[in-house]
Order: structure tokens, then sequence, then C-alpha cells
């Protein structure tokens, strides 16, 4: 089998990694070799190659995330004489933001962020600029403005800006020891301001605030995670899911208030607690705001490239003007902004080879979420909550695990997998297969049934 694949993706963080064998452990989250599979009839890792350019295209690529990053990886592979210079507005080696809430749990060191060494950018003729922001983009004389002067000029742009943090416009906000957590200079304040018995707040019980809210946890800080939901990952979960991940997060120490809905970060100048909706104040020494976030589509706006949600972008991820890409958190494809790992690389690497002359559809890739909160494994795909009568669910709970199954016309449309997620990959597979389940439905009714022919398949 290893002579034919060519990807796996790692289960829990969807990290793509290309080679005939799967790494040791994942880069990203730390998972072991076992918890990769065979990234084969799903979307590709790789789209098929584009053919190598004839020339050398001048090529500059805004953004130095794994969007970024796996575009300049392609376009390399594709077009050996392509110029190719990398803008990034952060004075650090592009690294895996996926590990920053690690370093913050102390699992990692900062200088195990890098996602390449210095050396990596030299060897493979890549301009790489550090600590330099655009500015502007002249898309009528094909330039990039830089914040110092320099002018860039290219053939083929690719705008892969990422996103920033969300703040709600909640009074107080703005306070001295209030922050987000996005970037390597914020995990470093965090982690400098973190001591025992320090109380942090942190506002958001999605991933990200789930894994913020554990690392400072593990520095012996008293934190306090305030979800505005009735249970955490909403989005994610159903509510049985939520309730069960809800008292697992309590039971590491982490004071979860559910239903919290901040109204204003209180203090003088500096913070000293939030308030929330019910009249409630809670004491802070410092609170990290994590409430989703927004594309950085601003520079794309001002040179007048269409943008709604983020740069809007067709199945090439091309934006508006046909020498300009966008991809990864900027990109709004057919109406949606991924906003993850996966689906960021991936563009990437399709547009990577679309700028050496390729021209490899994005087809967008299946809405599910694999996790690891806490130590806590859990999946989710599609449509995990009943909308009417005509969906069926099998729910099947035990003492370290809870499955969830949502059919509608004897489709698999929906499913949980938490505490034990060794069923992803066939789960999947029964959703983007559409696999008629009437015949397993009409012969084993039941969850556990469901689950054990799964297994067998």
């Amino acid at each position: 089998m290893s002579n034919t694949i060519s990807a796996w993706c790692c289960s829990v963080c969807g990290y793509i990694h290309r080679g005939a064998e799967p790494p040791e452990a994942c880069p990203v989250c730390g998972a072991p070799r076992e918890l990769f599979e065979p990234y084969v009839d799903k979307a590709p890792a790789a789209p098929p190659p584009a053919p190598v350019a004839a020339r050398a295209v001048e090529v500059v690529v805004i953004g130095a995330g794994i969007a970024g990053l796996a575009a300049v990886e392609s376009l390399r592979a594709a077009a050996p004489a392509a110029a190719i210079t990398l803008v990034s507005a952060e004075p650090e080696l592009p690294y895996y933001r996926l590990n920053l809430t690690r370093y913050v749990a102390g699992e990692i060191a900062e200088q195990d962020l890098p996602i390449h060494p210095a050396g990596w950018y030299e060897e493979r003729n890549v301009r790489l600029l550090l600590g330099a922001e655009a500015a502007a983009i002249d898309l009528e004389d094909h330039r990039v403005a830089l914040r110092s002067g320099e002018q860039l000029p290219f053939e083929k742009l690719l705008l892969a800006t990422g996103a920033q943090p969300f703040v709600p416009p909640f009074p107080g906000a703005d306070r001295a020891g209030v922050t987000t957590l996005r970037t390597v200079a914020d995990a470093r304040a965090l982690v400098a301001a973190c001591h025992a018995g320090a109380r942090y707040i942190c506002i958001g019980g999605g991933l990200l605030g789930l894994e913020t809210a554990g690392g400072l946890a593990r520095r012996g800080a008293d934190v306090t995670l305030l979800e505005g939901s009735g249970w955490l990952l909403p989005r994610q979960l159903n509510q049985r899911a939520g309730e069960i991940l809800d008292a697992y997060v309590a039971g590491t120490g982490i004071k979860l208030r559910t239903n919290a809905v901040t109204c204003e970060i209180v203090g003088d100048p500096r913070v000293r607690g939030v308030r929330l909706e019910d009249g409630a104040i809670l004491e802070a020494d410092l609170v990290v705001i994590a409430t989703g976030i927004r594309s950085n589509s601003d520079l794309a706006r001002r040179a007048g490239l269409e943008v709604n949600q983020g740069v809007v972008v067709n199945n090439l991820l091309e934006t508006s003007h046909p020498h300009v890409l966008a991809a990864g958190d900027v990109a709004e494809h057919h109406g949606l902004v991924y906003g993850i790992w996966g689906p960021a690389q991936y563009q990437g690497s399709i547009a990577g080879m679309n700028m050496a002359g390729g021209a490899v559809e994005f087809g967008g890739v299946p809405r599910s979420n694999t996790l690891k909160v806490l130590g806590l494994d859990l999946f989710s795909i599609g449509q995990v909550n009943a909308a009417d009568a005509s969906f069926q669910v099998l729910d099947q709970e035990a003492e370290t695990s809870y499955f969830r199954f949502v059919f509608r016309e004897n489709l698999l449309v929906g499913a949980v997998l938490l505490g034990d997620t060794r069923l992803t990959a066939a789960v999947k597979s029964a959703v983007e297969s559409r696999r008629d389940f009437a015949p397993l439905l009409a012969k084993y009714p039941t969850a556990p049934q469901v689950v054990k022919a799964l297994v067998d398949q």
C-alpha cells in the first residue's frame, strides 16, 4: 500500500504530510503516526502537477502562513526558475500557528515553532522578507508597495494575508491586560505574564479558547472559560455531546461558565474583571478574547478587488483580477471562508501550481472537524442535529465515549465521535460517498449495531 500512497492526513488536526509513509509524529499537534490515514479518494493532498513553467515567472506572495508557504512549495516544484518573493508581516520565520497553544501550555519551546529553518528558503532561492508589511497593491502597474517604500513588481500575485482575531465591541475591550492569541508575540506575552495563581478569563468556548484555557491552567493559572451558548463548541456538537465535553473540561480544573454573555470588561485603566449580562462581575488579572476571526481583506478591498466576507475567488482561486489569486483564511470560495489549517494548505498548493501556469480547480473540501481538546479526542461532520422528523438519530453513550449518527433518507448526513475517534475514516467516507444505509438501518436499527457495522466494513 505504501507504494501507492503519496500523502497522509493527521486525523487530529488535518495536517497533510507528503510521502510514502506517515511521519513518526504530527509536527503540528504531536499525534502519533498511527493517527495518520491515507489521503486518498478525498480532496487530494496535492492536485495533479502543473506543467513546469517554461520561463521565469515573477511571483509575489503576501502572507507567510500555511497558505502562503504551501503556495511557495508547490510553485517552486512546478517552476524551478520562478522568481519568488514571500512577504511576511511578522519578524519570525513562518511557523505552525496551530502550535501556539502547545507553546503556551509548555509542551514545546519557541524554537520548535518554525516550519522550515532559514536555510530552506535560501536553498530554494526564495526571497523571504520578514517584518515587511504590504501597504498597497497597484493592479494597473502590477506592483506591491511595502511600508518601507520598496516596490515589488509581479506577474502573478497571491494574497495569503490570513485573518485577525475578532474582538466584539463591548466596552473595555481596549484596556491594558486584554489580549488575543494569534501570533508568536501574543503567545510570548501570555507565557511571560502567566504565573501560579494569576486569574485569567478566556472569553469564547471554541477550539482556540479551550486550548488557550488549558495551556494557561497547565502553567498554574486560575482560569475561567466563558461560553455564551449553552454548551462548548455549539457549532460542532449537539447538546448531549457538548454536556459531556463541558463536564470533562470542568474536571481539568478550568472554571467553566456557559450561557455567560460578556457585556463589559471593567477596570481603570487596567483590566480588573468581566461583567456578564446577568450582572455578575468576575475578577481577572488578564483577559484573553477568542471569539473568532475576520479575514484580512482590507488590502484587497483598497486595491479594488471583489470582497465579501473574504476576497472572492473562483475555482482556480483567481480573484476578480486574473493575475491575482487568494488562498487561506482571506479567501472566500462559493460564499465560504474556511478559517482552518487543512483547507488553507490545500488552497495554497493549488494556487502555487496555477501561478506556474496550471489550471487546477479547488472544488471545496468536506466540512468536518477533527480535534483534540485538552486530551479528549473529538470528531464531528455535517449536520449533527435533526432539523425535523425526516431525520433519524442514533446515539450511543458509554463510560468513555459518545457516538451520534444522523441520517436523512437513509444517507449519513452528520456524526459526532467523542472520546473514541477510530471510526473517523469510515464515517468520512460514508458521508462523502453518500452511502445508502437503507439495508443496514433496516437490519440494525440501533446505534451499537450501526457502529459495529461501520467498524466491520
